[in-house]
């Protein structure tokens, strides 16, 4: 049986979808940032990214491995290659090494569900070209006909869709850094188009046909202008006749210009997270690895992010209006490293507790509280909930901005069964909370703590 509430919700939802498909966009910004961000992505708020290429085989430096080494002949690449690798070895090389002979789409899929996830998007192809199904335009450098000979982005899409309620999307690098037919256009100043013609588009256009991913985040699009990439052009088919059309969502690299101006959601940089509240739907993508997207075997423990890094980097966004995608970097042999995976399943455990406060919230009028630091405010009809980055250890917990009313209560999430008492500040606004004296053990949550206020102005 649906309540009223889960009914009107369901109205709701038909009621968007039904406005996003009547809309013919046409191929200009003006009408495609019109139309609106499905609302499965806001209500969503967390997301996992996936970097996983040929650049997972030598594991080092970054996934801009090959570029470091070929393009900008940094040094420490450039001695990596002499020291590890024969004098006539190629980039090229690394591909039937990428063999993932360990990966199991099911066992990925079981970590997303339980990492709290609600999207997933996967590299299925990065700037050095290969692309993880078999592209018909991309011969033998894709992972059908070399490596691993499986379609890759296929066989997680199955899973993840047989096994979860995950969204699945792609992530898709516009350009290729040494392909010779990109290098012709950029040489022309990109008055022709013959790679966007004879790769791009078409790797695109089957990508969307064949795996109909809700989610695409562009890439590598700032060399050129849309108009060299057709970008218009393909949102506007995306938007209006493609299998996603009601429900997919993209970024805003779409060519030199359009980050933070143009698309769906605004990504505006790497590791984007203004810290205020925006006007407009925005993501921080970000890595577990401070420094690096695809896999690294150099790395040490002070190189990934710790949950307490995490959960404020969540809190952070989802207040601010955000989405938070984490992303982490699998083996060449297809693993996700026990590092990665104790993150998204502590992820997991985080959000079974207080997914409340983040999972279909809005900002409130307030995002954090001048008084009290280490304070991020979220909201829902008639419920506010802080998010307390420390937790309170003089045995209350003063927030300035809330303004209580005769029907104010306060609950910890993870204890819904212990009211816990408050005053009011001032006459104007302030609550002061009694913080439950817990033990380690009797505490919800290991991380980032959140009081649930119920009629707080």
């Amino acid at each position: 049986m649906f309540s009223i509430t889960t009914f009107a919700l369901v109205l709701v939802c038909i009621s968007q979808l039904a406005d996003i498909s009547a809309t013919r966009y046409d191929p200009t910004w003006e009408s495609l940032d019109s139309r609106p961000i499905p609302s499965w992505y806001d209500e969503a708020k967390f997301g996992i990214f996936m970097h996983w290429g040929v650049y997972s085989v030598p594991s080092f430096y970054s996934e801009w491995f090959w570029w470091c080494w070929k393009g900008a002949h940094t040094q420490e690449c450039v001695d990596f290659m002499k020291k590890n690798y024969r004098p006539d070895f190629s980039y090229a090389d690394f591909g039937p090494m990428f063999k993932a002979e360990f990966f199991n789409p099911d066992q990925w899929a079981d970590l997303l569900a339980r990492s709290g996830a609600r999207y997933f998007v996967l590299t299925s192809k990065h700037h050095e070209g290969w692309t993880n199904w078999r592209s018909n335009v991309t011969w033998n450098w894709n992972s059908v006909d070399n490596g691993p000979h499986r379609d890759l982005v296929g066989e997680l899409a199955s899973s993840i869709r047989k096994r979860t309620n995950v969204t699945f999307g792609l992530y898709f690098s516009l350009f290729e850094w040494f392909h010779p037919l990109y290098l012709k256009d950029k040489a022309n100043k990109f008055q022709t188009q013959d790679y966007v013609d004879d790769v791009m588009v078409p790797q695109i256009y089957d990508l969307v046909n064949t795996y109909r991913p809700e989610y695409i985040w562009s890439d590598g699009d700032w060399e050129a202008p849309d108009t060299y990439w057709k970008s218009k052009e393909f949102l506007a088919w995306l938007y209006n006749d493609s299998p996603v059309k009601d429900t997919v969502v993209v970024n805003d690299r779409w060519g030199a210009g359009c980050m933070c101006h143009h698309g769906g959601s605004y990504t505006c940089s790497d590791r984007y997270n203004p810290g205020v509240l925006q006007k407009h739907k925005w993501e921080d993508a970000m890595t577990v690895d401070k420094k690096s997207w695809g896999y690294r075997r150099n790395t040490v423990l002070s190189d990934f992010l710790t949950m307490d890094d995490l959960t404020s980097i969540l809190a952070s966004a989802v207040s601010c209006g955000g989405n938070l995608l984490m992303n982490v970097g699998p083996t060449s042999d297809g693993r996700i490293d026990p590092i990665f995976q104790e993150r998204l399943e502590q992820m997991g455990d985080w959000l079974k507790v207080n997914g409340e406060a983040i999972y279909g919230t809005k900002p409130w009028h307030t995002q954090n509280d001048t008084s009290t630091p280490h304070i991020w405010y979220t909201s829902k009809p008639g419920l506010t909930y802080a998010i307390t980055l420390e937790w309170p250890t003089t045995g209350t917990l003063n927030l300035s901005v809330p303004v209580t009313t005769a029907t104010t209560t306060v609950n910890l999430l993870g204890l819904p069964d212990v009211k816990i008492p408050w005053k009011a500040l001032t006459s104007h606004s302030g609550i002061m909370i009694s913080v439950p004296p817990l033990t380690v053990s009797e505490m919800p949550c290991k991380w980032a703590w959140v009081f649930k206020m119920s009629n707080v102005e």
